[in-house]
């Protein structure tokens, strides 16, 4: 605790005269370290203020080189790219609604026409932003529904989204790409992270039974019958729930 001399006050023998003067003196020192240290930073700083300035310039034209580059260059560049997927998608949406002639739909979809961009132009022109990004996923989707699997594993991959439905579709869809492709373990692990990505009521009991199938696949009996067992628990309603009795059965069995 700090000790300081009261005004007036007069120390009562020699001992506490002598106590007061040493905390004089101590006070004395610590303020005398105070001013040197303030002079030398003082001294320092206009020493080295060029160098200061320099580096806090630096920071000010990378902020504002920054906020430019999203105003003038980014937000127009999304603009642009999101303006752009309108005619792809067109075409993607028609494909999906159709029997007839997908192939042809997807093919314009992926690779525009008229003059105007496709997927894979999109990706190519406007790399970095959202819509480059769902293109990725739209060009994966494409090619899957072509049976074209490796290229559709290509696009999943670069896509990436948090969105509960989109992260899992992207996810499941890999799943079964490397599934048409005889690859029931890496197919696992992608239908168990469109699992995990989002628990709702379209995604989850899709990708619990086609976890549950692939685990079937490898002989993972047990693991097959936790995913079974979670539909007809928790997704009941679902369209998986109907036959899962017999999955539950076959997973049982070991038929």
């Amino acid at each position: 605790m700090a000790t300081y001399k009261k005004r007036g006050h007069k120390p009562k023998n020699k001992a506490e005269e002598q106590e007061l003067d040493a905390h004089e003196s101590t006070t004395a020192e610590v303020f005398s370290s105070l001013d040197e240290g303030a002079s030398r930073t003082e001294a320092w700083v206009a020493k080295n203020q060029n160098y200061i300035l320099g580096i806090i310039g630096v920071i000010a034209v990378g902020v504002l080189g920054y906020l430019a580059y999203n105003q003038f260059v980014q937000a127009p560049k999304e603009s642009n790219a999101a303006n752009e997927m309108y005619y792809p998608q067109q075409y993607f949406d028609q494909a999906l609604n159709t029997e007839s002639a997908k192939d042809s739909l997807y093919n314009l979809a992926l690779n525009g026409g008229e003059g105007k961009y496709g997927f894979l132009d999109i990706i190519d022109e406007y790399p970095g932003t959202k819509a480059a990004n769902l293109s990725n996923y739209s060009a994966g989707m494409a090619y899957l529904n072509m049976q074209k699997y490796q290229e559709a594993i290509s696009h999943l991959e670069k896509f990436s989204s948090k969105d509960a439905i989109l992260g899992a579709l992207a996810k499941g869809g890999l799943g079964d790409a490397f599934m048409q492709l005889g690859q029931p373990a890496d197919a696992l692990g992608y239908y168990e992270s469109a699992t995990a990505h989002s628990d709702n009521n379209y995604t989850t009991p899709k990708f619990l039974y086609k976890s549950g199938v692939a685990a079937l696949e490898l002989g993972q009996r047990d693991k097959a019958l936790q995913y079974f067992e979670r539909i007809k628990t928790d997704f009941s309603d679902s369209d998986e729930a109907n036959s899962i009795d017999a999955f539950i059965g076959m997973a049982k069995s070991g038929k």
